[in-house]
């Protein structure tokens, strides 16, 4: 349900002129670089991107699913790298404490992650744990009025940048899977915390991972979100479903984009004294992207809608997440055939592109972890 259209429509219009006027000519110093100019994450800052998806009492828009959604349509159509500083912040760094936080740590740190003054990191991924999240093995033991993390997380978005760090840690040694889970928040500088070398990906320079260990790391048992012990597991579950339709929204994005670099190329381009988007294969290539974009982003709309109506979207937002982040590889794949040579050079956004997509298939739970989760809840439907 989207609140107010007008409202939306100037958000989602003053983005799309950011976009295109800001993020998009800064794709390639980016890439070069490895970092998102300062200048730039300060204005991403005054437009209020960090706080989407907070509740307005600590300063964020408390955008709707649905609004979130269509947001990430437009952020989506530039590197995603930009899209993954502010990301965490309104998705899984955040997500957790607006869920399940007590009021003193909402009050504690949701205003600064809104305004951009702090950066949040989820720490869930672990050397032997990534899509099997119940076995992670990061332990933390009661001490006082402490409790003492042991462990190692790899792959942690932001985290070079991250003040904050949303950790899933074993609070009981006794029991096996989920249920022994608890999610504490790190605050960077944290004696026993500290950060591994930043990794080299295949794509998307300028959105930063790299480990974060915890060594004997004292951290205050007011951190631990919520206040109660082995509820972490379902405040992640929680915060993943959410942050699925977030980036199968990114994924429609980033294909319209690709797709329209793709068309202006086939426009422009000529051979045998046509432009190639004169010849049918090449259609055939531009109307399947067409028709599957379209698809996904109708499946996004309705699942993002039917959570914003409370009902349970497990299902529906692994289908989006599956099917978009596939699709989104198509189409990736299809550009860089219509360009030709000039798509695998590094002179057309459609190269990076095509590396930096590669990992939506992956991240926020791979394609295989969508369709077993599709298929489990099939069967405990099924089964009533």
């Amino acid at each position: 349900m989207v609140r107010d259209e007008q409202t939306l429509t100037l958000l989602t219009d003053s983005i799309r002129r950011f976009v295109r006027a800001v993020l998009v000519p800064a794709e390639a110093q980016v890439a070069e670089s490895d970092e998102i100019p300062p200048a730039i994450v300060q204005q991403m800052r005054e437009l209020g991107l960090f706080g989407l998806a907070i509740p307005e009492q600590y300063g964020g828009l408390a955008l709707t699913m649905e609004e979130e959604v269509r947001v990430a349509f437009e952020l989506a159509w530039t590197s995603p790298a930009f899209r993954s500083l502010i990301g965490t912040n309104n998705g899984i760094g955040a997500q957790g404490i607006v869920i399940d936080g007590t009021d003193e740590q909402k009050q504690r740190w949701l205003p600064r992650l809104a305004s951009g003054d702090i950066i949040g990191s989820f720490a869930l991924t672990e050397p032997e744990s990534g899509s099997d999240a119940a076995s992670l093995r990061t332990t933390a033991v009661r001490d006082g009025d402490h409790y003492v993390i042991n462990g190692t997380k790899r792959y942690i978005t932001n985290a070079p940048e991250a003040s904050i760090f949303t950790v899933m840690a074993r609070t009981d040694p006794q029991r096996q899977g989920a249920g022994a889970i608890s999610a504490f928040v790190v605050e960077r500088g944290t004696h026993g915390l500290s950060l591994g070398k930043t990794d080299r990906k295949m794509g998307q320079r300028g959105a930063h991972t790299c480990d974060v260990v915890f060594e004997n790391c004292r951290v205050p048992a007011a951190n631990l979100i919520g206040g109660v012990e082995g509820v972490g597991f379902k405040t992640a579950m929680k915060v993943l479903d959410k942050g699925r339709l977030h980036i199968a929204a990114v994924c429609v994005g980033a294909a319209e984009r690709m797709l329209h670099d793709a068309l202006a190329y086939a426009m422009e381009r000529r051979q045998f004294g046509q432009p190639i988007a004169e010849f049918q294969l090449v259609q055939a290539m531009l109307a399947d992207s067409r028709t599957e974009i379209y698809a996904a982003r109708c499946m996004v709309l309705d699942a993002a809608r039917r959570r914003d109506e409370g009902l349970d979207v497990s299902t529906e937002a692994s289908c989006c997440k599956l099917f978009a982040s596939e699709m989104c590889g198509r189409v990736a794949d299809r550009s860089v055939q219509i360009h030709g040579g000039a798509g695998y050079v590094a002179d057309y956004a459609a190269e990076r592109f095509y590396r930096d997509v590669r990992l939506f298939r992956i991240y926020e739970g791979t394609s295989q972890i969508q369709q077993l989760v599709i298929a489990r809840n099939m069967m405990r439907e099924h089964r009533g």
